[in-house]
């Protein structure tokens, strides 16, 4: 009974797996064809912008073809998650000492409270081995044997804690999910027989990578849609950032965020799949460069910077790399207006490719759910 129940789960939890994967990838490729609009659309207006001045800016470029300008940009910053919810909390119990079971006092799908007695084992032995105790104890008082009388109190506490190993209760308050036990079963100390949940909540743990962190807080909202609420969103928030991070198979870092759903619909229930999305408050500027313009030398990230005069000065700068050959200004002397050059950019069609993918100065934009520099997931394929 309690293999079948196993092998259930995991075949419900595999399953649950293989669909969360299905939903990655094609949000992964949804993003590669927004962006390779973005692209476009982008190359086109600086297209526009380098000859529309016609032959003095044309010009311009050629003398200028190594170089691009630091510029800013202000984006709506919305955050494309998905996962799957959990009960608030679960207790899986256990059997914890060897015996025949004596009583079962729940049953699937009732609420219990927290203390309240779920099964029972056979506790013949514990209850003789403790009196065989106590009447060594009275022995020893009798005697005034003080170091007898020390060990047998311990060995007392210690067949008092056995005595309790033979009942379990429940942790909290919440509803029986699963019970694999039966009256006149014998088991071994360990085995899990039986599964409490709270429902009175749910959550769920949902991957944010290291560019998008920058925006998270706790209690910042999370719109969650559901297959099994068509039409209707529902509303989480953020409960618990922990402080260390980790990172994916694809070398990205991730921190795994978790939500919480206060008072859920009654039709959600744990293992049930979304989709959603956490949108910063108000618009996000970024000041940003080309990534051709970064270089990286023995972990030291620099710039050259142009001067008035025409040379260039090295600047010690931290960025951010945000996908499709754009990075964020993090820290360093630089400003909005600042003119960086481009590594191994000679020619002009190679400038006009720089500030289509981001090199030109600030229009402003506000790149769709899930893509753009800070937004979604940081661009196509992550």
């Amino acid at each position: 009974m309690s293999d079948t129940a196993n092998h259930s789960r995991i075949d419900h939890e595999q399953e649950i797996r293989l669909a969360m994967k299905r939903k990655k990838a094609a949000r992964r490729w949804r993003k590669i064809i927004i962006w390779l609009c973005i692209v476009i659309v982008g190359a086109g207006g600086a297209y526009y912008f380098m000859h529309r001045q016609g032959t003095s800016a044309k010009q311009s470029a050629v003398t200028t073809s190594s170089d691009a300008i630091v510029y800013t940009s202000s984006y709506d910053v919305s955050i494309d998650i998905d996962g799957y919810l959990e009960a608030y909390d679960t207790q899986n119990v256990y059997v914890r000492t060897d015996g025949t079971v004596t009583g079962v006092y729940v049953a699937v799908g009732q609420e219990v409270k927290q203390g309240d007695l779920l099964f029972s084992v056979d506790d013949t032995s514990q209850r003789y081995g403790l009196a065989s105790i106590q009447a060594d104890i009275d022995s020893a008082n009798l005697s005034g044997n003080k170091r007898q009388l020390e060990l047998l109190e311990l060995q007392k506490a210690a067949a008092e804690k056995t005595l309790e190993y033979t009942k379990a209760y429940a942790n909290f308050d919440g509803v029986v999910a699963s019970v694999d036990i039966d009256e006149g079963d014998w088991f071994e100390a360990g085995t899990t027989v039986m599964t409490v949940i709270d429902r009175s909540k749910l959550k769920a743990t949902v991957d944010i990578d290291e560019i998008d962190m920058q925006y998270v807080e706790e209690g910042m909202e999370a719109k969650l849609t559901f297959d099994s609420l068509p039409g209707e969103t529902v509303v989480a928030y953020i409960s618990y950032i922990p402080m260390v991070g980790t990172y994916t198979d694809e070398g990205i870092g991730i921190k795994e965020v978790e939500l919480t759903i206060d008072d859920p619909p009654a039709s959600l229930s744990p293992g049930y799949t979304f989709d959603g999305s956490i949108t910063v408050e108000g618009e996000v500027e970024l000041t940003l460069i080309p990534q051709a313009a970064v270089s990286s030398t023995r972990g030291v990230t620099t710039v050259q910077k142009k001067n008035d005069d025409g040379t260039y000065t090295t600047v010690q700068v931290s960025v951010k790399y945000l996908g499709e050959g754009v990075s964020q200004l993090v820290s360093g002397d630089l400003e909005v207006g600042d003119t960086v050059k481009l590594n191994n950019a000679t020619t002009e069609s190679t400038q006009t490719q720089s500030m289509g993918m981001g090199g030109a100065p600030s229009g402003g934009g506000t790149p769709p759910s899930g893509g753009g520099p800070g937004g979604g997931s940081g661009g196509p394929g992550r």
